[in-house]
């Protein structure tokens, strides 16, 4: 497993550092977009993403064990709300946090949004049962990832910005997106497979 998961966090920091500079880019486009503009973005991108994360990581563990479906179920549900949750609010909250942005806060979809979030993770789940694929899903989630947490971020800026804020920013894009993809997406199905295989 420990190889398991360097091999993949290997292969993703390329994709996952692009990932991160269109973030930059959309950001120095919308900075000074308003806080309820850059809110119903945020709220159209981190339940897709989390859409995309149930299906990829349901799908995950099924490929590689067929699993029971109560399990699918659960598996798909934690590894897409909890982590998508991590990557989307908390990690981009931190950042706002030591940035002292004026606006900082953590919006959990889950909870302030749970009539959209949860019913789109479970929509992941059931398409996982219909065709388990984890290729494509995989990257659009880490691009939608991405552009959740700079939303989260942007809502926070207050239409300001600075060379410093970019260069830590995108250090938190990066680490927001990296790990928690990895690990919703690939790592945490695996966790309960007994003899993982990437091949």
């Amino acid at each position: 497993m420990d190889g398991i998961i360097r091999k993949e966090l290997k292969n993703h920091a390329p994709f996952t550092s692009f990932g991160a500079i269109t973030g930059i880019i959309i950001m120095l486009l919308f900075y000074k977009i308003p806080f309820r503009a850059s809110h119903t973005i945020f709220y159209i991108l981190h339940p897709i993403h989390v859409l995309l994360s149930a299906f990829v990581t349901a799908s995950m563990y099924r490929l590689h064990t067929g699993g029971k479906w109560w399990k699918v179920v659960i598996i798909g549900y934690v590894g897409s709300i909890g982590i998508a949750t991590v990557s989307d609010s908390i990690i981009p909250f931190l950042g706002e946090w030591l940035l002292k942005l004026p606006n900082k806060g953590i919006h959990l979809g889950f909870i302030e949004k749970w009539y959209i979030v949860n019913p789109l993770a479970f929509l992941g789940i059931i398409l996982s049962f219909l065709k388990p694929t984890t290729k494509l899903p995989h990257s659009g989630h880490v691009l939608l990832s991405t552009w959740a947490s700079l939303f989260h971020i942007i809502m926070a800026l207050g239409g300001i910005i600075s060379i410093l804020k970019v260069f830590v920013i995108f250090v938190f894009l990066f680490i927001a997106v990296w790990l928690p993809c990895c690990l919703s997406d690939i790592i945490f199905p695996l966790l309960f497979v007994k003899k993982p295989s990437l091949e």
